[in-house]
C-alpha cells in the first residue's frame, strides 16, 4: 500500500489545539512508528514541507529541530535529513571493541583513518601516559561508520614502548582495540563522560552540523601497572547512549 502523502497525514490530525510545530512533529513520528519511513530514509526538505503542508518555515524548521535534538532524525550538513538508526548504545562501564557492538546490532562497521603516525609527548599526553615530555608516542585517528554513517571520532594515544608495531597496522581490518587487546591486553580502564560541542573539524567529520551536542569519552587504560593509551571518543549525541547497571 503507497505511503499516503504528508500534507494528507497531516489533515487527517485535524485541527487540536497543539502548536503547528508539534502537530509537524506528531506526523513524523506516526510515520517513523509505523514503519513508512525507516531508518535512513531522507525526510522532506524544509522547503518540501513547506510547500506540502502550508506552514511557515519556522514552524517546519522548529518540528525538524527537535525531533533531531531527540535522536529522531539526523540532519546532514549539505545532504539532507534522514531517519535516525536506534541510538547505539555502549556500556558505560566496560571497554569494548566498537566493531563488535555495532556488529551485535545486526549493522555493517567500517571506518577511515585520518591521521595515523608517530609524535614526540607533550606535557598533556605524557601526564596521562606516565611518561617523560619528548618520549615517542603514536598517534591516531579514526572515524567509525555504522552502516556508512559516521558514529564515533576515536583519537587516541599510544605508549610506543609497549605496541611498537601500531603504526604498521591496517586499522581499516581489524580496530585498535582488538589490536591492543592482543599485545597488551586491557586490566583497567578510567572513563570521563563530557558533554561538548564538536568542534569544526569534528563537525565535519561526523557530518553534523555546527552546535550539535555530543558525547566525549576520555578513555585511559592499563596493561599491568602500565599506562597503554589514551583516547578521546566523539559521538554525536543523537546517535548514541551510554547504559550501565549497577547494584548497591
Amino acid at each position: 500500500m503507497p505511503t499516503p502523502p504528508v500534507s494528507a497525514l497531516v489533515a487527517q490530525m485535524g485541527e487540536g489545539p497543539a502548536p503547528l510545530y508539534a502537530r509537524v512533529k506528531q506526523m513524523i513520528i506516526q510515520q517513523i512508528d509505523n514503519g513508512s519511513w525507516p531508518p535512513h530514509h531522507r525526510v522532506p526538505s524544509e522547503s518540501e514541507l513547506v510547500s506540502q503542508l502550508g506552514f511557515s518555515r519556522m514552524t517546519i524548521n522548529r518540528a525538524l529541530r527537535e525531533l533531531t535534538a531527540e535522536g529522531l532524525l539526523v540532519r546532514m550538513q549539505g545532504v539532507g535529513t534522514f531517519v535516525a538508526e536506534p541510538k547505539g548504545r555502549s556500556a558505560l562501564f566496560e571497554v569494548n571493541n566498537i566493531a563488535d557492538e555495532i556488529a551485535a546490532r545486526g549493522h555493517q562497521h567500517s571506518c577511515q583513518v585520518i591521521v595515523l603516525t608517530e609524535e614526540a609527548a607533550g606535557s598533556e599526553r605524557a601526564l596521562a601516559l606516565d611518561m617523560r615530555e619528548g618520549q615517542r608516542v603514536f598517534h591516531s585517528l579514526i572515524v567509525h561508520f555504522e552502516n556508512g554513517v559516521p558514529v564515533q571520532i576515536e583519537d587516541r594515544y599510544v605508549n610506543a614502548a609497549i605496541a611498537p608495531e601500531y603504526l604498521k597496522q591496517d586499522f581499516t581490518r581489524q580496530t585498535p582495540y582488538a589490536y591492543l587487546s592482543q599485545v597488551a591486553p586491557l586490566t583497567e580502564g578510567e572513563h570521563v563522560v563530557e558533554a561538548i560541542l564538536a568542534e569544526p573539524e569534528e563537525c565535519r567529520l561526523l557530518q553534523i552540523e555546527r552546535g550539535e551536542p555530543c558525547l566525549l569519552i576520555r578513555r585511559r587504560t592499563w596493561s599491568g601497572r602500565q599506562p597503554v593509551t589514551a583516547a578521546r571518543l566523539i559521538h554525536p549525541g543523537s546517535r548514541h547512549r551510554l547504559e550501565g547497571r549497577f547494584s548497591k
